[in-house]
């Protein structure tokens, strides 16, 4: 659907180019822009072919806008774009938790490996020995 919008988007791009290239200055039409300057039999009169180029204008530049619009909303999908998001976001919060859960699990298995320091009695701790002895 939007390589066919695309298509007709530029194909209108391209006619109202040429439309309004061949409009002229004032009075001219589109028999003088072919060489048909000042004759009396031009294929549209001065005023015809200013009125129909008036309109093809008209008509191509609201279709221009029209497919300039439906292209932007086709581009952007708002509502996928959004729910893209709000993926994007909870796949982080999740790969936030599950980092947080694997350090917890280290810590927990390096706590379980480190050995046991047991402390030996010190001279400053031992038991007192009675004096008669």
């Amino acid at each position: 659907m939007y390589t066919f919008v695309s298509i007709v988007y530029v194909f209108v791009c391209l006619f109202l180019i040429l439309v309004v290239l061949l409009q002229s200055g004032k009075g001219g039409g589109l028999g003088s822009a072919f060489g048909g300057g000042g004759a009396s039999q031009q294929i549209f009169g001065g005023a015809g072919a200013g009125n129909l180029l008036t309109r093809l204008t008209a008509v191509f530049a609201f279709a221009f806008m029209a497919l300039s619009v439906w292209l932007a909303f086709l581009s952007s999908s708002g509502e996928q774009a959004l729910d893209r998001a709000v993926r994007e976001q909870t796949a982080a919060q999740e790969a936030a938790a599950e980092a947080e859960a694997e350090e917890a699990e280290e810590a927990a298995a390096a706590e379980a490996e480190a050995p046991l320091e047991v402390e030996e009695p010190s001279e400053a701790t031992e038991t007192p020995k009675p004096e008669g002895e």
